[in-house]
């Protein structure tokens, strides 16, 4: 994972929050200073935070975990859906999910209730695809399936395919997605999360304080997130190919060991095939002597 600078953050706008007058006081810790009515954050404490966050995300990532990436915020749609698309596109979107429309409530704490709407959206999908299917319908009800989809996709499009509660959140603007954290909370989801001058940190488990409104601060730390997210998985890939590689040798060996002991054993049952026929005209002699000898006495 690469090491963020101080300058980076600076040049993106990352320390600039919001007015004094809209400050949470629980986020003291990180301002710096207020300047013409505006709170500062302090870019160390954003740069230890984005860290730590990045870490979190690589590790769960490299677990082979699963992460929503919940951004909602005008300026964070277009980033947020051109990270993911470029992680699936690196074959890191396994377990990578997104909300970039509106949090539904109980995706989090109804989960089974809210998997309906994705069967429900599968179905339609698979009837509009087909023709025989369609061909049992009117056009007004699969132009209702067709409207029906756009609300369903608007909704749960990016987290359609999700088979379980996630392993983890990443939340642009924690204290606009607050029933998302409440959430989290109530079902020990851990959180990782923008935390401007008028949010509480306390709520987050990887809280990083930063401007959550520039488009150059929420690109900059979305993009550090998820290229640590990229990374992780290639750590699963590459462990996975190593146990692979692994179990393969093995066999191999075991393999070759079988094949050696089987080896082994016809070659001491053809040695003894061999002495045995070796030793058969022998014994035809020997007899046939014996026969003759026993006769001569005889006579």
């Amino acid at each position: 994972m690469r090491e963020i600078t101080l300058e980076e953050l600076l040049e993106a706008g990352c320390h600039f929050g919001h007015q004094v007058t809209r400050q949470n006081p629980k986020a003291r810790d990180f301002v710096f200073e207020a300047r013409d009515g505006i709170h500062i954050i302090d870019l160390a404490k954003t740069k230890v935070g984005l860290e730590e966050a990045g870490a979190f995300i690589r590790d769960l990532a490299s677990r082979g975990g699963s992460l929503v990436v919940v951004g909602t915020k005008r300026q964070a749609q277009p980033t947020v859906i051109a990270q993911v698309k470029k992680a699936e596109e690196l074959g890191a979107g396994d377990g990578l999910f997104s909300i970039t429309n509106r949090w539904i409530g109980g995706i989090l704490t109804n989960f089974a209730e809210v998997s309906k709407n994705f069967a429900k959206l599968a179905d339609i999908e698979e009837k509009l695809k087909n023709e025989e299917e369609r061909s049992k319908y009117t056009k007004k009800e699969i132009g209702d399936w067709g409207k029906e989809k756009q609300k369903l996709e608007s909704f749960y499009g990016g987290i359609s395919s999700m088979k379980k509660t996630p392993d983890a959140l990443f939340i642009i603007d924690s204290h606009l997605e607050d029933l998302a954290v409440r959430e989290a909370k109530v079902m020990g989801v851990p959180t990782v999360a923008f935390v401007d001058t008028n949010s509480d940190p306390e709520v987050i488990d990887y809280p990083i304080p930063a401007n959550d409104d520039a488009l150059g601060s929420v690109e900059l730390i979305v993009k550090f997130i998820m290229d640590a997210w990229i990374e992780g998985k290639k750590v699963l890939k590459d462990n996975t190919e190593k146990v692979l590689r692994q179990a393969q040798d093995k066999l191999a060996k075991e393999e070759k060991k079988a094949v050696a002991t089987e080896s082994s054993s016809n070659l001491k049952k053809e040695k003894k095939v061999l002495r045995q026929a070796q030793d058969k005209p022998k014994k035809e002699v020997k007899t046939k002597t014996k026969t003759k000898t026993k006769k001569l006495k005889n006579s």
